[in-house]
This record gives structure tokens, sequence and C-alpha cells, in this order.
């Protein structure tokens, strides 16, 4: 029995594991042909900025395809894989600069039956309001975040609707970046069957820059349920590349390997491995 359980938890994290990849890679062939043919900008002999890169408050259109592959979980024969569609927006609506960040997932978890569900998870956004703390050398950025109970299956949302804080820290150095992202949020509305949602994520982030626009990273979350005492607190190591295209999109590559320091509560990752492919499009504004 235990063999049989460790086999198909084998199969499971290698069919998702290789699932993922070639989606990670159709998307990438596909955004990179796009992005090429793009028409040229001011930035298109410009060095990558591995900074600019990485940091969650750099002011363009970004689009992101990352994977959140868990295939060992605290207490389960099964593992867990959430496909993450996310961007990013910058706009001046009511003539305050803000970013406008979504992100959807497609989550494929296990049922009670042995055999496993995809579906659409709920939609997360939220909308920050960035400022500089020039005595601290420090980007920051606060805005109300809300999720909306858009879940194709039961197993791959909460039910419930969802509002909250999401603040952003960073402070750029020369070396890299440190910083975190943090989020709260509560539920108010949605099937009363369901339970009651009371989330915290703590996201530090470190960045190490290297030559040649390689880097270190290190971006784990930290997830707290506060509504029933579980948490997880994973630590990450991994790399990634730059690139900028002739057209200055910035093509930004990674893979990082996470394992849970402390853990409460059945189904939390033991080892999960984050990867992505981000991209970010210049804002071209016309000359007046």
């Amino acid at each position: 029995m235990v063999h049989e359980s460790h086999a198909g938890q084998v199969t499971f994290m290698r069919n998702q594991l290789g699932r993922r990849v070639r989606v990670l890679l159709v998307f990438g062939i596909s955004l990179v042909a796009f992005a090429q043919q793009q028409p040229a900008g001011p930035t298109a002999t410009a060095k990558p900025d591995v900074n600019a890169a990485n940091n969650p408050l750099t002011p363009m259109i970004t689009i992101n395809f990352q994977d959140q592959a868990a295939p060992l979980l605290y207490g389960s024969d099964d593992g867990s894989n959430s496909f993450l569609f996310r961007g990013l927006i910058p706009h001046d609506l009511g003539g305050a600069s803000q970013l406008f960040r979504f992100t959807l997932p497609i989550t494929t978890v296990a049922e009670n039956n042995g055999g496993t569900t995809t579906g659409v998870g709920d939609l997360n956004v939220f909308d920050l309001f960035p400022f500089v703390v020039r005595k601290l050398k420090m980007e920051v950025a606060i805005g109300p975040q809300f999720t909306f109970p858009t879940a194709t299956e039961t197993a791959t949302g909460t039910g419930k609707w969802q509002a909250g804080l999401a603040t952003i820290l960073i402070a750029p150095r020369k070396w890299g970046i440190a910083g975190a992202l943090i989020t709260w949020q509560h539920s108010f509305a949605g099937n009363d069957t369901r339970p009651v949602q009371n989330n915290l994520a703590f996201q530090p982030l470190v960045i190490y820059n290297l030559p040649k626009a390689w880097y270190l990273r290190s971006t784990a979350t930290w997830n707290f349920d506060l509504a029933r005492g579980n948490f997880a607190i994973p630590l990450g190591f991994g790399a990634g590349k730059v690139w900028i295209l002739e057209n200055g999109v910035t093509l930004n590559l990674f893979a990082e390997p996470q394992v849970s320091l402390a853990h409460s509560g059945v189904g939390q990752p033991q080892f999960q491995i984050f990867a992505g492919l981000n991209l970010q499009f210049p804002i071209h504004r016309k000359q007046p």
C-alpha cells in the first residue's frame, strides 16, 4: 500500500511538472515571438536592468506566467499545482499614479476518490498607490485588495468574496533588491456552507545580482490561515536570467525550489517549485 501510494505521488509529480513546463515553454515562445514584432522604442539598445525586471513596483505593463508545483504535502499522499496568470497595469485613474495587479490561478488538486480535478481558481486583484521614502531609500505601495469567487470547481476556490489590504516594501540597491509583499484579506460574503476566510501572506523578496544579467533569488511566500491556525513557512533559493529584446521588452525567466521550515495543518507543502516567465512591456507615451 505504501509503495502504491508513493508511486502514485511520483507519477503525479512527474505529470504535473512536465505539463506545466510544456505550458511555460509554449507561452514563452509565443510571447517572445509577439514581443519581437512590436515596434522598437527608446530602450532598444539598453542593457538588461535586473533590479527593474524583479521589482514588483516597476511601472511597466507586465505579463507573468508562473507555476507553483507542490508534489509533496504534509499529511497527504497527493500533490497540488497552481498555474498563475498574473499581470500588472500602471494607470493614473483619478489623477494619482497607481499599479493594478491581478492573479488568476488554474489549480490542480486531489479528489477524495483518488483522482485529481483541475479548474480556474478565485481571481485576486489589488490596486496600489506607490510612493518613495527617500530617507530610507525605499519604495512603498499600499492599497486595497479583493478576491472574487470565480472558481469553476469547489476544490479550486473558497466560495467566498474577500477584501483586505496589500502592501509592498522595496529597497533597490546596487547589489540587488530587498523587500516584502504583505497581504491580508477576510471573507465578507459568499457561500454560507463554506468556511470563513481570514488569511495573511508575507513574501520576503531577496534578489542578488550576478554578472551577465543572471541573479539569485529567494521569494517563498509564508501563508497564515488565521481562522484555523494553520500556516506554512517555506524558504526558497533559486536563480533567474533577464534579457532585453531589441524593442525594449524585458524577458525574465526563473526557477526557485522551496522547502518548508515550519508548518501547521494537513495539506501544507513540504517541497515546492516556483517557476515563471515574466515579460515587461515599456510604455511609450506620445510627445506633446
